[in-house]
């Protein structure tokens, strides 16, 4: 009997295991050093509230970053339903096209029915549509309410 394998998580170690700690540190000792000094109109305490201000900036657009992160993998499962579903309408592949097309392009036509989508793509790539004309072109929508 076959073991399972093991599903790893799978870290950026410069984010995970050094910009983001050390950010949380920096922000929590400015945060602590500006609350021992904040009342004082003096430039100390005006440079403590900088230092705490932009630590926990720094570390808020840290922790962001994984809103990106999540974005790169919804346009990587995006051209994958692209793929896919040319496939099984058309019965051919979607590379050759998909080389022709930017991001942009593919995310518009997965707007487009079954029906429509092999003709729109063809027509995406040969004459070089814009997204919004993509759109434009576009009879039957297939409305995509899940996307962030």
């Amino acid at each position: 009997m076959a073991t399972p394998t093991k599903n790893t998580a799978m870290y950026y170690p410069w984010h995970h295991f050094v910009l983001v700690p050390l950010a949380l540190l920096m922000a929590g000792y400015a945060v602590l050093r500006y609350i021992k000094v904040a009342g004082d109109d003096d430039q100390t305490a005006r440079l403590w509230f900088t230092v705490a201000a932009l630590a926990v900036i720094g570390l808020g657009a840290l922790i962001m970053m994984r809103q990106h992160y999540a974005l790169q993998l919804q346009d990587r499962i995006c051209r994958l339903e692209v793929r896919q579903r040319y496939f099984e309408v058309s019965g051919q592949r979607f590379a050759p096209l998909e080389q022709q097309l930017s991001l942009a392009q593919i995310l518009s036509l997965r707007l487009a029915g079954d029906a429509e989508l092999p003709a729109l793509a063809q027509a995406a790539a040969q004459q070089k549509l814009s997204p919004k004309d993509i759109q434009a072109r576009i009879t039957d929508f297939q409305f995509d309410t899940m996307r962030v």
